[in-house]
Formats: C-alpha cells, structure tokens, sequence
C-alpha cells in the first residue's frame, strides 16, 4: 500500500534540525576509529515500500520549486524526483551518456542536425503521453526565462530551438547554430529534466519522474509519493512508496540526524564530518571518485583593477599552497587541482605542467606590477562544504605574499542568489560541477558569459568551438589543449582543490549511486532492505 505523506505527518518533527544540530557532538561521539570496517551495502533483489528520509542542504524561504531559480542542493534533488532528465553523463557508457527519456540522439555526418528520439510508453503522472512536444517546451522555457541560470539556457547557445522540427511524437530534430560534435553531452548532463507542456512550478503540476509532489513547505521539508507512471529500461520501479526530503543546513546536523535514526541519508557531507563518521556500522559513507569531483575555486574579475593585470592573477595562482588546503580541509580526500576545471574527464589537459606554491614569485610578481598595499575581500559562503575553510586558508596565503586580504562569508544560500550582483564582485568563491571541459567552457566563460567575470577571449571561443565541432578526435584534442593552456597562463581562475562528493545512509539503503549525477542524488532506483 501506498504511504501518502501528508503537511502534518513531514513537519510533525518540526525541531528535528535543530535538535540533530544540538545533539552532534555526543552522537559522533560513540562513533568507530578509521580502523573500523564500515557497514556493508545490502545485496539481493530491491525490496519495495517504505518512506526514504533523505537530509539535504536547502535555504529556507528561499527554497523554490522552480529548478531553473534554485540553485541549491536541496532545489536540484527535488526537481530530480519530480522530472526525468534527458540523460546523464555516463564516461563508461559508448557515447558518454546514460539516456533516460531519450531512446538515444542522432548525429547528422555534418554535425548541423541532432534527433533526439523519445523512449516510447512514457506518461506524466496525469497518465498523459511524454511527447516531443514536451521535450521541446522543456528546452526553450529556461532560456526564455530571464531568471533562469545561465546553464540551462545552453541549448539555446547551440541548437535552434526556433526552427526545430516535431516530427512525431517521438521524434525532435534539433539543427545547431554551428556543427558541434559534442551535442550529446551538452544535452544529457543531467540538468534537462522534461516538463509537461504549458505547465508551470505548481504543487498540482504533472510530473514525469519517480515522484510526485504532496507537500511542499520551504525551508522545512518535502514530500513526495511514488510516480506509478513512471519507468526506466531495466528498471522495475520506482521501488519506494515515498520520498521525504528535510532541509538541515549544518553537515554535523545532517550527520547526527541520520545517526539517530531521524533520516536514512545524509547528503553533502563537510570531509571533517564525514571521517567522524568513517568506521561507524550504523551508517555507510560514500565518496565519489573522479571524474566525479567539485572544484573548490575562486575567480578574480578581469574587469576590475588589479585583476586586469595578467601577473596579478598569476600571483594569485602562485600564492595558493594546494597541498595544505587538501591535507587540512578535505583531509586528503580529493585532488590537487591546477586552475582547470574537469579533472578526470575526456579532453582535460592533463600534459600542462602543476603550477606550484611560489609565495617567492608570487611576491615578485606583484612588485613587477607595481602593485603595493593591496586590499581584497574574497566573497565566500557555505553553498558546499569545504567552500568556507578553502576560503579561509587561501586569505592566510594570500597575507603571506603582503596583500591585505579579508574574508566576507554570506550565510547559506546567499552567494548566488543575487546572481548579478555575484557578477560584479572583484573576487568571489565558487564550486565547479563535473562536466567535460569543453562544454563546461561554454557554460562559464565563452561568449563574455556573466559567469567569467571579466573573461573575454575570442581567440580561445575560437579554439573550443573548433574542438567541438571538428569530427577528428586528434584535430579536436589539440584545439582543447590550446584553449585550456591559454586559460591556465592568463585565466582568472584559481582552481586548487577538487573534492568528492560524500554522503552517508542507512545500510540498508542501496541504488543511490546507480542513478549517477552523485551531487544532486537521484533515488529513482533507491529501496529499503
């Protein structure tokens, strides 16, 4: 039977947060040493029923139903439950991509035209057809939202969506506005969830993922009941009755409140939290591996003196000790990062040589610039753990090369939610997600896109567009190693760590990670043994 989760039922616990937070430090207490094994994951067929209480990192009020406004953790894991995606980026898969509503994308020899073909027997929840048509509306409605972030209106940098044609009901063919070879990337990486044409972020609205909406309560929680129209290749589920998801900012409060039985998964764990928990059989860690990884980074605005100045940012680059960012923050967990993005995908420049901690050049750079008593403050906030502590480590090197630098931390949420005004710092904190380079360049720094802060280069648009759109896979590594040794000598990027993904469950708890996407879990496959 069906468990409906109903406003009482989710926010009975209504002091669950902030009893978790309360209660951390005695209930990390009993935990194990390293030297304990950790609780196995469970085996055998997935069992359905049951309600999975999952705690994420949310924003309060601010919390949206609309995907393409929230940029939290929190907003994305629920849009991934209500909306099935296109795809998701799979580098084990033979194109990179795992389909999920596509039956698979056809590429013209040209490179002009992409078919995206739609699994067919799809339904809404309202048990109407997922169409073409719906596909179609799903791409354009974010780009002619001019709230929308700026990643999900990359379909309209790339394809025509003006002139794509419906087919069939099955059937959308996409021309491009210039030949890309990597359009299967850019359309399966997770974030394209489908939407029911016409519809808009309403509690009542249709959905076409594994879940759907009961209780919506920003910055409490939600609920969620099992979608019974829904259904993946080789998947026999959703296998859940139901889905409950608790906003609990603080990663100690989200850690304690799974070990105390008040959830079942804790999502986005800080590195200190989770090795308190390493050892501990209630609970199972996870971290992702590469190239499933997050950049912690920082971004110096060209536009802005004295980050004009190309022997500035490299200073800034010199300054930062990588070695101990790791080692303190992320506890050796993660990888040294080398002011690139996409660590451990296809076409990451892996041949340019590890810039190293030089205070001493650093300092003579900035004396070569003329540079004296220089004043910064580096914007920073707790919108993925680690974020805060990179920061803070980074302020202290950057003393130690004779800027004055300060730390100004917004509270959660924050950072990116005055996006335009984010635009404009002089020098601001940021977190990549895994992406492949190329198509991650279009997102954040081709075109004088807001997010590059200054970043303007045609010659290197001209070398990304030529390593996506050139059919020779020798033709195009080459161009991606220019553009990428161009963007490490005279960026603005400050990239110096990279961490996993952590999370913790129940063991009981399995088929998490088989929905891939690992910072914005999916639990379409989840069940409860």
């Amino acid at each position: 039977m069906t468990e409906h989760i109903g406003r009482r039922s989710l926010l009975r616990g209504g002091a669950w947060a902030a009893a978790a937070l309360a209660a951390g430090p005695a209930l990390l207490a009993g935990c194990g040493s390293d030297d304990t094994p950790a609780a196995s994951t469970p085996s055998g067929a997935p069992q359905r029923g049951g309600t999975l209480r999952a705690a994420l990192v949310g924003v309060g009020a601010a919390e949206t139903l609309s995907y393409f406004h929230g940029g939290t953790n929190l907003d994305f894991v629920r849009a991934r439950a209500m909306h099935a995606a296109l795809g998701n980026l799979d580098p084990t898969a033979p194109e990179g991509v795992r389909y999920e509503v596509l039956d698979g994308i056809d590429v013209s020899p040209d490179l002009r035209t992409y078919t995206l073909r739609i699994r067919p027997g799809l339904t809404f929840s309202d048990g109407s057809p997922l169409t073409a048509r719906d596909v179609l509306y799903s791409l354009i409605t974010p780009v002619e939202d001019p709230r929308s972030l700026a990643v999900y209106k990359t379909p309209g940098r790339n394809f025509d969506l003006a002139k794509a044609e419906v087919k069939d009901v099955r059937t959308l063919v996409l021309p491009t506005l210039a030949p890309i070879a990597d359009g299967r990337l850019l359309l399966c990486q997770g974030n394209y969830l489908v939407l029911k044409e016409g519809s808009r972020f309403e509690e009542n609205a249709p959905t076409s993922g594994p879940f759907k909406l009961t209780t919506f309560e920003p910055g409490q929680g939600t609920a969620l009941t099992r979608n019974d129209e829904f259904s993946l290749p080789g998947l026999d589920g959703p296998y859940l009755d139901g889905l409950e998801l608790r906003n609990i900012p603080d990663s100690d409060a989200r850690a304690s409140a799974l070990t105390n039985g008040q959830v079942d998964f804790a999502g986005d764990l800080a590195p200190v939290t989770a090795r308190t928990l390493d050892g501990d059989d209630r609970v199972v860690v996870r971290r992702s591996e590469s190239p499933y990884l997050s950049g912690l980074f920082f971004r110096l605005n060209m536009t802005q003196k004295p980050f004009d100045d190309p022997r500035v940012r490299t200073a800034f680059k010199l300054a930062a000790n990588r070695q101990a960012m790791l080692d303190t923050v992320l506890h050796g967990q993660g990888l040294i990062g080398n002011d690139l993005l996409s660590p451990g995908f296809p076409g990451y420049a892996e041949s340019i040589e590890q810039r190293a901690f030089d205070p001493d050049g650093a300092r003579a750079l900035l004396t070569e610039a003329g540079v004296k008593d220089l004043e910064v403050t580096l914007t920073t906030g707790p919108e993925t753990p680690g974020m805060v502590e990179v920061a803070t480590l980074y302020v202290e090197n950057l003393k130690q090369i004779g800027v004055r630098a300060t730390l100004r931390e917004l509270p959660a949420g924050q950072l990116f939610a005055d996006f335009p005004a984010y635009v404009k710092l002089p020098f601001a904190a940021s977190f990549s997600v895994p992406v492949p380079p190329m198509p991650l360049y279009q997102v954040s720094y081709g075109g004088q896109n807001p997010s590059a802060l200054g970043w303007n280069r045609p010659d290197v648009d001209a070398l990304v567009v030529k390593a996506r759109s050139s059919a020779d896979p020798a033709e195009a590594n080459q161009a991606a190693l220019a553009a990428q040794q161009a963007m490490w000598s005279d960026g603005n990027t400050v990239a110096p760590v990279f961490k996993p993904f952590v999370t913790a469950a129940v063991p009981a708890l399995r088929g998490v990670r088989e929905d891939l996407f690992e910072q914005f879990p999916g639990f379409s496959r989840a069940s409860l043994r």
